[in-house]
Order: structure tokens, then sequence, then C-alpha cells
């Protein structure tokens, strides 16, 4: 009697079949347990942030008061006026001048210069984004203080701060234009709008919100820094009244009072500066989300 005999065809679609099904069966087991894992390690990253704002916050608040916020007596050793003073000052003045340079740099990248000079003046701002803090604050010493003689001022912070924001600034700016749909650009130019009319007129409008994050994410980072200030300005007990007047900062505040630290810890104003510090961050952020989708709902088919 005859052995029956199975084709090779039908053990080969039962091998593909049974491979499939244990693939599906990996996948699917596979992605219930990053369900799980993904909340978990979100939970892990964010826990110590979290204890840090509780740290500082714990230290702050009960001793935060609203005169020594606005204080702003040279005699008082814990009033805050003067650095707060001086932070808005520094950042009104390197916003405004990273913004100008920004602005005209990612335009340009994005309009007007060939593709190989782009490449090279973009290529130049990434590495000014990855350049250390402290480098550039060497840089606006040896430049600006030492070369220009503008002495520690708020003239110096100020241009080296702005120094280091720019790159932000150019970064979304370029990128905001170059995203800038072809056919808009083409219809605008295609109409008889002169170049800077369709970047005013139409450009401007559509890149605005990525423009603004950039913005506000290069003052959330100017604010924070530390290295340009303390090494282009000097801690002064009044607001300063000239550019090249001495001027304090909040970040410079909480490294004073670290650097002068009694080994018990850091004074009560390191940790009110921190957590004021905390705040403005904070603000940017949420005000620029708040504006950006705002602005984004107005624009919605308009340019579609």
């Amino acid at each position: 009697m005859a052995t029956p005999t199975v084709s090779k065809s039908i053990l080969d679609s039962d091998n593909i079949r049974y491979d499939a099904s244990a693939r599906t069966r990996w996948r699917l087991g596979f992605d219930r347990v990053i369900g799980w894992l993904l909340p978990l390690l979100f939970v892990v990253a964010i826990a110590p942030i979290l204890s840090l704002v509780y740290y500082i916050s714990a230290r702050a608040i009960p001793s935060l008061s609203w005169q020594v916020i606005t204080s702003t007596s040279p005699y008082q050793t814990d009033a805050m006026g003067v650095p707060i003073i001086g932070t808005f000052e520094l950042m009104l003045l390197a916003t405004s001048i990273a913004v100008l340079l920004g602005l005209f740099g990612g335009i340009a990248t994005a309009e007007f210069l060939s593709e190989r000079t782009a490449g090279w003046v973009r290529m130049s701002a990434n590495l000014l984004v990855g350049t250390p803090s402290v480098i550039v604050g060497y840089f606006g010493y040896f430049t600006f203080v030492i070369f220009f003689g503008w002495s520690l001022s708020l003239l110096a912070g100020t241009i080296t701060l702005a120094f280091f924001m720019t790159p932000y600034v150019f970064r979304t700016a370029d990128l905001a234009f170059t995203s800038v749909p072809s056919h808009i650009r083409e219809a605008a130019l295609g109409s008889g709008a002169r170049p800077y009319q369709y970047i005013l007129r139409v450009g401007t409008p559509i890149a605005f919100p990525q423009i603004l994050t950039g913005i506000f994410l290069a003052m959330a980072i100017g604010v924070g820094e530390t290295a340009p200030i303390v090494l282009t300005t000097a801690g002064g007990k009044i607001p300063p009244q000239t550019l090249f007047s001495p001027v304090s900062w909040m970040s410079s505040l909480i490294w004073q009072n670290f650097a002068q630290a009694p080994s018990t810890g850091l004074p009560t104003i390191a940790f009110q500066a921190a957590f004021l510090l905390l705040v403005v961050v904070v603000s940017l952020n949420v005000v620029v989300r708040i504006i950006s989708s705002r602005y984004r709902r107005r624009l919605e088919g308009l340019y579609a």
C-alpha cells in the first residue's frame, strides 16, 4: 500500500502561516508591553525634574514676598528688584538684536541665497548652537570687554547674550520660511508681487507660529544662562543707568550665592531666584503654545 505524500508546496504554506501567526503574536505581545513600559519610562524620566522643582519651591515659597521681589534697595541683601530689572533689560536688548539678525538670516537663506551659500550658513548656525555657553562667554569677554574696552557692562553682556541666542532664532526662521508651500510662493510672485511683498504679506503670516516658537525658545534658553553674563558683566547694587553700567542678573545671583555659600547650604535668595526663573521659563513655553495654536487655527484653510 502506497504511503500518502504531502506536497512540498503545502508544507511551505503551513510553515508560512505558522511563522506569520508567531510573528503576529510576538508583535501583539510587544505592543502590550510597550503600552505599559512607555508611561513607566516617562514617570522615571520626569520624577527627577519634579523632585527638583519641589526641592526649590519648598525652600523659596515660604519666604518669598512681594517686597522681596520689588525692593531695589542697595542695602537690602535679600532683595531681588535690581537683578529682576537687570534681567528684563538684558533680555529685552538681547532678544531685539537676536530677532533682528535671526530673521534677516533666516529670510536670506530661505529666499535669496544660493543653495551652496545657504548650506554653509546653516552649518555655521548649527555649530554655534552646539557651542558651550562658557565658550561664548569667554569670546564676549576677550572681544567686548578687553578688545573693545567696554568693561564689565550691560552692553558687553547684551551683545554676548544676543550672539548666543541668534542661532536659535535663525534656525526656526529659516525652517519656517523654507516650509512655506512652493505653490503659494509661485502664485504670489507670478501675480506680480515683489519679493519683499511676498515675504511681508504672505510668507511671514504663514511662518509666524514657527518664528514665534523660535523667539520664545531663545528667550527661555537665554534667561537661564550664566556663563555669558558672569564673564561679561559685573553685579551692580542699583539698576543700570547707561549701557556701560554694571548689571545684576538672576542666574548670576544664584551663582554668586553658590560661590559664597557656607557649608550649611545655599542662602534662601538663591532658591528664590531659581524659583522665579522656573516660573519665567514655564510661562514662556505656555504662552508661546497658546499663541501659536490660536494663530494656526486662524490660518486653517486659508493657504491650503
